[in-house]
């Protein structure tokens, strides 16, 4: 479900406005995560840890709403929901997109993730379906402990989904961390939506 934005009393009219002339209207940031006690509770619930921290992003995404905006035709709609579109590894190293929607119960989460990552390694290509607007695009690089991270983009299509991608693993002192990096279009999501969204991405990590 969505509601349309009416854009004459929407007190981020002249923002929406202003960064939507941009050529590149998205900023982002890029900070490590503490997944300390998150990598040891998909452990002992014998979840993936890919799975674990793909469901707290989504819940996390869905806590804050200026990342549930999206831009549609010359509208601005709020989005009950968020899903995800994630990219999937083949065994030949080539990726397509998938389509991973959200389920409250992690476990539940788990079973549809699973049989999008089996239907993405027998599907060839990278577009492998139509997708939604109520998406966010979500990458893990888990080669590389990365301290900032750019996207292609076309800047001739209109494009309004937030971009999450994560790094590697990496574990220091007891400590385990990994780098995220979060992309949003500036005319929804400011600085201080940013930080809502990491704290309560960090908050839903260490439940």
């Amino acid at each position: 479900m969505k509601q349309k934005i009416d854009l004459a009393t929407w007190n981020r009219k002249e923002h929406f406005e202003f960064f939507s002339t941009f050529e590149e209207p998205f900023f982002s940031i890029t900070r490590p995560i503490d997944m300390t006690i998150a990598y040891e509770k998909a452990k002992v619930m014998q979840i993936p840890f890919f799975v674990y921290y793909l469901h707290k992003t989504i819940v996390a995404v869905n806590q804050v709403e200026n990342f549930r905006y999206r831009i549609e035709g010359k509208e601005v709609v709020l989005y009950d929901e968020i899903d995800a579109s994630s990219t999937i590894m083949r065994e030949d190293k080539t990726f397509g997109f998938s389509f991973m929607k959200f389920h409250s119960d992690l476990h539940e989460f788990a079973k549809i993730v699973q049989t999008e990552i089996e239907r993405i390694q027998r599907t060839p290509g990278l577009f492998t379906r139509e997708f939604p607007e109520n998406i966010i695009h979500f990458s893990a690089i888990p080669w590389i402990n990365f301290t900032g991270l750019t996207h292609s983009r076309n800047y001739t299509l209109p494009d309004s989904c937030p971009k999450v991608s994560w790094g590697k693993l990496m574990d220091e002192n007891n400590k385990k961390t990994m780098s995220a990096a979060v992309m949003a279009h500036h005319g929804f999501v400011d600085g201080y939506h940013m930080g809502l969204f990491v704290e309560a991405l960090q908050t839903e990590l260490n439940k």
